[in-house]
């Protein structure tokens, strides 16, 4: 079975499942769909170990068919932002342009030396002899919230308008931050060939941010025009499926953000271009066509994460490892947002479950899997169970990502419900 056979099993799989929430479970349906792929990850191996041994091995070699982090990082991930980034309204997002910024980027930064310090002190306290640079990268990847996480759960939710702006906007930008960041500490991790300066380090980091809101700009205003230019309904919406696609290999080509870059450029074309340039047939289905493909590549992205679960051999040292992360990641949140609104505040009145839908809601998802899945194998930890940094680094960022998308996913709906009430009142 092709790689393509199977991506097409797993959509109709993912479409199933919403179908039968929408009607039974009335679950958000990403959480729906995340839940049902571990439960039947959990029944594959179940049945792999006692009815029918050859079950678990042919499940794992189709799913091994599938790069997770190619099939996100260079597949999906550009027509997610890009739909994410044409649903930003840019009248609300200036009204809490510092907030976003500070978060995006001040926030993602703090919470990396948090997490790295932290989980550093933990796994020197369990004697597991975990070097500080890669937990350091762990920070990294897992401190930015994940936005496909975030848009698919919270923005259905209905939360206050300034809050709602400050999950969406931060969420946006901060994955791309965040991977820039996770480059940046992954060349100091794994760069064999030349020593990192602070310069070449603050050099690469600027290249890829900057330069992937210039490139976003850039294509952003091009593809503008080209929509003014013509009122064929057909080649306007060809002119969009342009950008997150040959747009987005191109910002990898010439090593910018293109995460970055497609939520610019999405911005832009959402802002400028839905209201000066698409013909009147078209503004009436542009946010129906990218809705669907969002709808469905999540549908398949969640699926996806859930079935991940085959792919360990687990350990004991995994328990504690994901029960140390899991916390952290947490605290770190909170004191990543908790400290800049104590600034915040100084200017403005806020909602005062602001803090606390930040925290809970800062969901983490298949962006912080993809960065794991792209940690080299081979550095051991611990040889004589053959567990290097990899596998440590991916099962943290499993059992955060689990938790986040069940748990908290599930869970924020009753802050965001005391959150309107209090607008109300």
């Amino acid at each position: 079975m092709s790689v393509y056979d199977v991506l097409c099993l797993l959509t109709m799989i993912s479409i199933l499942i919403s179908f039968f929430n929408a009607k039974i479970g009335k679950m958000q349906s990403t959480i729906a769909i995340t839940t049902v792929s571990l439960i039947m990850s959990l029944l594959i191996v179940l049945i792999g170990k006692t009815i029918y041994p050859p079950l678990n091995e042919m499940s794992l070699t189709l799913l091994n068919g599938i790069s997770f982090q190619d099939f996100l990082l260079k597949g999906i991930l550009g027509f997610l932002l890009f739909a994410g980034g044409l649903g930003v309204k840019l009248d609300h997002f200036k009204d809490q342009k510092w907030e976003i910024a500070i978060l995006s980027l001040g926030a993602t930064l703090f919470s990396t030396f948090f997490v790295g310090i932290a989980l550093w002190l933990c796994l020197q306290f369990f004697t597991v002899p975990f070097d500080f640079i890669y937990c350091l990268l762990f920070g990294a990847l897992i401190s930015p919230t994940d936005p496909i996480a975030v848009l698919a759960i919270v923005k259905k939710l209905k939360a206050p308008q300034r809050i709602s702006t400050q999950i969406e906007g931060e969420s946006l930008f901060n994955d791309g931050f965040g991977l820039v960041i996770f480059i940046t500490v992954f060349s100091v991790a794994f760069s064999s060939s030349t020593t990192p300066t602070a310069w070449s380090v603050s050099m690469l980091f600027l290249h890829e941010a900057v330069g992937g809101i210039l490139y976003g700009s850039l294509v952003g205003i091009i593809c503008h025009y080209l929509i003014r230019s013509t009122n064929d309904s057909a080649m306007e919406f060809m002119l969009t499926v342009a950008i997150p696609t040959a747009g987005y290999v191109i910002a990898d080509l010439i090593h910018v953000s293109g995460p970055l870059a497609m939520v610019v450029a999405g911005i832009i074309i959402g802002n400028r271009t839905r209201i000066h340039g698409f013909s009147k047939d078209s503004k009436v289905h542009l946010d129906s066509l990218w809705g669907l493909v969002d709808e469905l590549f999540n549908g398949l992205l969640f699926l996806l994460i859930g079935l991940t679960l085959l792919q360990f051999d687990f350990h004991s040292e995994y328990v504690t490892v994901i029960v140390i992360a899991i916390p952290l990641v947490l605290i770190a949140r909170y004191f990543s947002v908790k400290l800049p609104y104590v600034g915040f505040r100084l200017f403005r009145a806020y909602n005062p479950y602001s803090v606390k839908i930040l925290t809970w809601g800062g969901l983490r998802g298949g962006l912080g899997l993809a960065m794991a899945m792209a940690v080299p194998r081979g550095v051991m930890v611990i040889p004589n169970k053959n567990i290097d940094v990899r596998d440590i680094i991916l099962v943290m960022t499993y059992g955060v990502v689990f938790f986040s998308i069940i748990i908290q996913g599930s869970t924020v709906t009753s802050l965001i419900k005391k959150a309107n009430q209090w607008e109300k009142s």
